[in-house]
């Protein structure tokens, strides 16, 4: 395995075409495209590393996987109510979907239902509260307090997210925001500022490993059903592709981080800015399709590695 995670590293380093990093999010602007790393942590314990896989770097939407996870946690399947489980289709920013079907978002990990995921935990909460919430949960799952939010991260999205202030807004006119809009905003663009490296990230997503033995943060029915919208939808209007190529569930961010998981063999966290036509870490992505194909893991077939 070490040597796999050395190779990919190499081969992406070595990349012409490292795609193009998020400059609408200033902070992620400033970012070095030119960074790559790869963590793996098995189900027996073993975590395996190579390239830049210490580097912290802004989680963005994949944070969207641990904030689903609250939020069924804190109304279980009446969360479905307000957001649905489909493909979207379209960018991850995108308001057609929201005024076609009534303010319903297509689906919890594009923005829209995002933030009704948001709203969903932040309920009876502060936004410090909440915030400390997602915090203690994805600090126990990757077992490192050290985890933290990135301030000038938060506050770039704040001062740029135009979009998603629209979005916010378009949702409470159809009454599926409850706690306000400016408040959802707040606590969405902290969360999505979580900063983590691939190490960190690779352990914290252990909980939806599927063994008995892997942090158990939540029930066996919910790790599936979440491992299954990342599947099929955790990487926006790129989902079908991702799952052609790689055969895994994922979760992407515009930050360049993507959580991939093997159900019952381990967590796999990949890191590269540069991103490729859907919003979704270019290299990131070849690197995930590499993996699968060397070790054969996927969700489609047996394993070979």
């Amino acid at each position: 395995m070490q040597d796999l995670l050395t190779e990919i590293a190499e081969v992406a380093k070595t990349s012409p075409d490292k795609g193009q990093v998020a400059t609408y999010i200033p902070e992620l602007a400033k970012i070095d495209p030119e960074q790559f790393g790869i963590c793996v942590a098995t189900s027996d314990g073993n975590v395996y590393s190579a390239g830049d896989a210490e580097t912290p770097f802004s989680i963005q939407s994949v944070s969207k996987v641990f904030a689903l996870a609250l939020a069924l946690g804190k109304v279980g399947d009446q969360l479905w109510r307000r957001v649905g489980r489909e493909p979207s289709g379209l960018s991850f920013d995108s308001i057609l979907l929201l005024e076609r079907e009534n303010g319903v978002p297509r689906n919890p990990f594009i923005n829209a239902g995002a933030l009704v995921t948001t709203d969903t935990y932040l309920s009876g909460y502060s936004p410090k509260e909440a915030l400390g919430e997602l915090l203690r949960f994805v600090r126990s799952a990757a077992d490192d307090d050290s985890i933290h939010i990135n301030e000038a991260v938060a506050r770039s999205e704040i001062a740029t997210g135009h979009r998603n202030f629209s979005l916010a807004h378009y949702l409470a006119s159809c009454g599926n925001m409850n706690a306000g809009v400016d408040k959802v905003l707040g606590t969405y663009c902290h969360q999505c500022a979580v900063e983590m490296s691939c190490r960190q990230l690779a352990l914290a997503g252990r909980f939806l490993v599927e063994r008995d033995d892997m942090p158990g943060l939540v029930s066996k029915e919910r790790r599936r059903r979440i491992n299954a919208l990342m599947m099929t939808c955790g990487h926006y209007d790129g989902s079908g592709d991702f799952a052609f190529r790689v055969g895994l569930p994922g979760k992407s961010g515009v930050g360049g981080g993507i959580l991939a998981i093997a159900p019952g063999r381990a967590s796999i966290a990949v890191w590269s800015p540069g991103l490729n036509q859907y919003g979704n870490s270019k290299l990131g992505t070849e690197a995930m399709e590499m993996f699968a194909q060397k070790t054969g893991w996927s969700v489609f077939g047996a394993p070979q590695f």
